[in-house]
């Protein structure tokens, strides 16, 4: 297994970073939150995960041990795969998602993309006595609160390389005018970078 790479990032994007250790160049795949704190021709330190599938081998990074423990015990949760415990933690640290856990709160579990209810009522049987209580203070994400989604994006599209300027109009542009708050940090970036685009 992989635990860990340490380079300099060579590329960016909404979903993964190249890192270049020794000469080659490793893409890992990360959530916008991890990408938001890593800068191209700079050095970076990732925890890791190797998945290894018939047909591939993908690496997922992650900003510390922490996420990548949580992470990994996700998918040890029936349904749940790489993609899908990597989407709890573009919503929720580590420890929303054990507080999450611990106190049965299925609606914040839910705000994670592709976890309904029966999922979240799954992820809290089958981790709750696993999963450990939370270390810290930590707030979950929450419906109604639309800076938190925002403010990564904001801070993953400077690491992409745009200006503070221009990352704060691209949200403007995306981000819903209503209650509902936008809490698929992947999609609402992914948005932004169209909005970009189009300018």
């Amino acid at each position: 297994m992989i635990a860990s790479v340490r380079g300099r990032v060579t590329a960016l994007s909404p979903e993964a970073v190249i890192v270049d250790v020794g000469g080659v160049g490793l893409l890992i795949a990360c959530t916008a939150t991890t990408i938001a704190g890593l800068r191209v021709g700079e050095e970076a330190e990732l925890a890791t995960s190797l998945m290894v599938r018939e047909d591939s081998l993908t690496l997922y990074g992650f900003a510390d041990a922490d996420e990548r423990a949580i992470f990994e015990l996700l998918q040890t949760a029936s349904g749940v795969g790489p993609r899908v415990a990597q989407a709890v933690l573009a919503v929720h640290q580590p420890d929303a998602v054990r507080r999450a856990v611990a106190t049965e709160d299925l609606s914040a579990l839910m705000l994670v993309p592709g976890i309904g209810k029966k999922g979240a009522q799954r992820l809290v049987l089958e981790l709750k006595d696993r999963i450990g209580p939370p270390t810290g203070s930590i707030p979950l994400a929450r419906a109604g609160q639309p800076a938190d989604a925002a403010d990564q994006v904001r801070a993953a599209l400077q690491g992409l390389g745009y200006s503070s300027r221009e990352a704060e109009d691209a949200v403007a542009a995306v981000v819903p005018t209503t209650d509902e708050a936008p809490t698929d940090v992947g999609a609402l970036l992914k948005a932004s970078l169209r909005a970009l685009d189009r300018r």
